[in-house]
C-alpha cells in the first residue's frame, strides 16, 4: 500500500482505512484518506504494511529523528504496539488503550509520558500530569528509556496514604537536651517503654531513651514535652535547623505523617528521610522522602530509589513540599 510523506505526517489512500478500523492506526480525514503520525508510519513500514515511494525506512527515520525526542518516542511506540495495545499520540506523549479497544471503540486506559534515563524530572510537572490523568479517569505512566534502548514503566499515583491505628501519647514527657537531641530517663513509670511502643526514641542504655531532633521538635509542638534547659518549640526548631539544612522539609513531612497516624523513623540506611510504619510492631511499608516542589530530580535517582524500595518490600513515596502543603507522589514499577 503506497503512501506519501508531506514533511510532518504520512498520508495513506482510502484503502488504508482498514488499518484504522482493525487496529486503530492513524486518523481518517474528510477526504477519505488516512493520516498517520510518522511513528505509526515507520512501524507500519517495518511490518511491510505500507511503503512510501522514494523514501526508505532509514531515510524517513533519519528525517524524523532530527526532532528532539522522536527516536525514544518511536521505541516506546513500537514496544507498546508489540505488546498488543493500540496507542495514539497525546495529550502527554501517548494514550494507550486496553487490549482489544481502539479510538471510537472504547476509552484509553493510560496517559503516558516518555523520558530518558538522563532526564531531570520536574516533580511539579509529574504531579500536574498525574492529576490531569486522574481527572480524566486515566492512569498516568512514565516510560523511561535507558541508553541501550531498554524500557522501564512506572505507574505514578497521587493520593493520601492511610494508617491503621492511632495511639495516645503520654500527657507530659520530660527530657534533657544533649547538644541537639534530647533524652528521657526512666523514672519508674514505664515512660521509656511507652515511648518505644509508640515508635519514639532509641534506648541509649537501660534507663535512657534518646529522642531524635524531629521527635523532640514534634513533641514540643504538640505540647507533650518539656525540656531541660527549657526551650519553646520555635527555639528548638531554630537550633535543630541550624545543624541540618533539610530539617524544615523533613519536619514538614514528619508532622504530616504523624498527623495521619503513621510512625515515621529514620530512613538513612535506605538513603531516604523516613521508613514509615503503619502499625506499631509491624514491618515498615513505605520509604518517604521530602522534596521541595521546585526540585529537579534525576531519573536515575528515582530509579534507584524505586528498585531499592521494591527489594525491601516497600512503597516509594516522594513528598512534594510547597510551604506547608504536601502532595504525595508514589513511583511504582509496572509491567505493561
Amino acid at each position: 500500500m503506497k503512501a506519501e510523506f508531506d514533511g510532518t505526517q504520512v498520508i495513506a489512500p482510502s484503502e488504508a482505512l482498514s488499518l484504522y478500523e482493525q487496529s486503530g492506526y492513524g486518523r481518517p480525514d474528510k477526504s477519505g484518506t488516512l493520516r498517520l503520525d510518522p511513528k505509526e508510519a515507520l512501524y507500519l513500514m517495518a511490518r511491510g504494511k505500507i511503503e512510501i515511494p522514494g523514501l526508505s525506512f532509514d531515510e524517513l527515520l533519519a528525517e524524523c529523528a532530527k526532532t528532539p525526542g522522536f527516536l525514544r518516542n518511536f521505541v516506546v511506540y513500537r514496544d507498546i504496539r508489540e505488546r498488543g495495545y493500540v496507542v495514539t499520540t497525546g495529550p502527554q506523549d501517548f494514550r494507550v488503550f486496553p487490549r482489544g479497544l481502539r479510538p471510537g471503540k472504547g476509552q484509553s486506559r493510560y496517559l503516558m509520558r516518555v523520558l530518558s534515563e538522563r532526564d531531570m524530572v520536574d516533580l511539579a510537572a509529574i504531579i500536574s500530569d498525574a492529576v490531569t490523568s486522574a481527572n480524566m479517569r486515566k492512569q498516568f505512566v512514565l516510560a523511561v528509556l535507558d541508553d541501550e534502548h531498554e524500557l522501564t514503566y512506572y505507574e505514578i499515583r497521587i493520593g493520601k496514604p492511610k494508617a491503621d491505628e492511632r495511639l495516645e501519647l503520654p500527657a507530659l514527657i520530660r527530657a534533657k537536651i544533649a547538644g541537639i537531641p534530647s533524652y528521657v530517663t526512666e523514672d519508674g513509670s514505664g515512660i521509656t517503654e511507652t515511648l518505644k511502643t509508640l515508635w519514639l526514641g532509641t534506648m541509649l542504655d537501660g534507663v535512657r531513651l534518646f529522642l531524635s531532633p524531629l521527635e523532640t521538635a514534634w513533641l514540643l509542638e504538640t505540647g507533650h514535652l518539656e525540656t531541660e534547659p527549657s526551650m519553646t518549640a520555635e527555639e528548638y526548631i531554630s537550633l535543630a535547623a541550624s545543624a541540618d539544612g533539610e530539617f524544615m522539609d523533613k519536619l514538614t513531612l514528619y508532622r504530616y505523617l504523624k498527623g495521619l497516624g503513621f510512625f515515621p523513623r529514620s530512613g538513612y540506611k535506605y538513603g531516604h528521610h523516613f521508613r514509615v510504619y503503619t502499625q506499631s510492631g509491624k514491618h515498615s511499608e513505605m520509604l518517604a522522602h521530602a522534596v521541595p516542589l521546585e526540585t529537579l530530580m534525576s531519573m536515575s535517582t528515582i530509579s534507584r530509589s524505586v528498585r531499592l524500595a521494591h527489594s525491601v518490600r516497600k512503597k516509594m513515596l516522594f513528598a512534594s513540599i510547597s510551604g506547608t502543603e504536601i502532595t504525595e507522589v508514589e513511583f511504582a514499577r509496572m509491567k505493561m
